[in-house]
């Protein structure tokens, strides 16, 4: 989808359209969650600071979020979807992937069933979408961005290879601000220099992602489209408006974040095993710290117990302008949910 929130924003409400406008805080501690066109013409993007974004744009205009509106939309255009396949896997509410190698209407080009799902979601919700078409889900993904908003584009398998050697390597689905610098400094500035290093070159400077870039600039990426993507953590946080150096002021905020994620995890049907606290200190340096139990918790006596243990667990180094709790090492991803359940039940909390 183009600009998801704003766009929703701006259908709902017509004094909003053809303007600058902004989804998110407008305050010092505000943060961009989208962005309009219009807004983006001035350099405002989404994670952007409300006040950075201020500056780019004086009249930008900032709407609070609305994501249970943003959630019925969402599941709108899904339904649109699976009337061509059931293998339609999501990746937020604005975005998916769509298997249509076998469709329901018997349709033998992605093309066209492409542009068809982008009028009927036009027609029928009243939002613009844009698509990328190619036959592995990474080419798909890249092409998607390249003729926003409202367009799409086509790689055929016998053009991935020329394609991927003249796109800039910023470019590539994966490749974020910080690979992309070291690969500069490499003399890596296309697919083409890219494809142009051993594997041994890559796995040497990059790691395990070595092997990965190896593959992907060859065009070899054969990811399955996954229906039912299995929820891997579960997670909530608070930026604050002031910045916090006692923690006992953090505990009271970790309360109640920890109310809110007994409330995300018992929403999903989970429990997980390993608890994690994240701390964003005033110099927007991050710190993470885990600690992983031998039973599956969702309660937020346990959690907030858990984390208290890791906010202690060494001095806060400067002030802290955000807090979050997340929970990984899920009980979904075992073939015995209801004994681990059982399990868990034994504890008295």
């Amino acid at each position: 989808m183009d600009a998801f929130y704003a766009s929703v924003e701006q259908m709902d409400n017509p004094e909003l359209r053809e303007k600058p406008l902004a989804v998110g805080g407008g305050g010092e501690r505000g943060v961009v969650a989208a962005a309009s066109y219009e807004a983006r013409k001035y350099g405002v993007r989404s994670a952007m600071s409300g006040v950075m974004a201020r500056k780019n744009c004086s009249q930008l205009i900032f709407v609070k979020p609305r994501f249970t509106r943003y959630k019925e939309i969402s599941k709108k255009i899904r339904s649109i979807f699976f009337e061509y396949t059931d293998l339609v896997e999501p990746l937020s509410l604005d975005e998916a992937y769509l298997d249509v190698t076998q469709n329901k209407f018997g349709k033998q080009s992605a093309t066209l069933i492409a542009r068809e799902i982008r009028q009927r979601i036009l027609d029928e919700v009243g939002l613009k979408a844009s698509a990328g078409i190619s036959s592995s889900k990474f080419i798909a993904k890249i092409a998607s961005d390249i003729n926003k908003p409202n367009g799409q584009k086509t790689i055929p398998p016998e053009e991935i290879i020329q394609f991927l050697e003249e796109l800039p390597i910023e470019k590539f689905f994966g490749i974020g601000k910080v690979t992309a610098a070291k690969m500069f400094q490499l003399g890596i500035f296309t697919g083409k220099d890219l494809k142009s290093k051993p594997l041994e070159f890559l796995t040497d400077h990059f790691k395990n992602s070595g092997g990965y870039y190896f593959n992907i600039v060859r065009g070899i990426h054969n990811s399955e489209v996954k229906p039912n993507r299995i929820q891997k953590s579960v997670a909530a946080e608070h930026t604050f408006t002031k910045n916090l150096t006692s923690e006992v002021y953090m505990l009271e905020r970790l309360e109640k974040i920890a109310k809110e994620l007994e409330n995300r995890l018992n929403r999903s049907k989970v429990a997980g095993k390993t608890v994690t606290l994240k701390i964003k200190y005033s110099d927007f340096t991050t710190q993470t710290r885990s600690k992983t139990l031998p039973y599956f918790i969702k309660d937020r006596e346990v959690l907030l117990s858990t984390v208290k243990d890791l906010l202690y667990q060494q001095k806060i180094k400067n002030s802290v302008r955000l807090l979050g709790i997340s929970v990984t090492n899920l009980n979904n991803q075992t073939k015995k949910k209801e004994e681990v359940m059982d399990v868990q039940l034994k504890f008295e909390f």
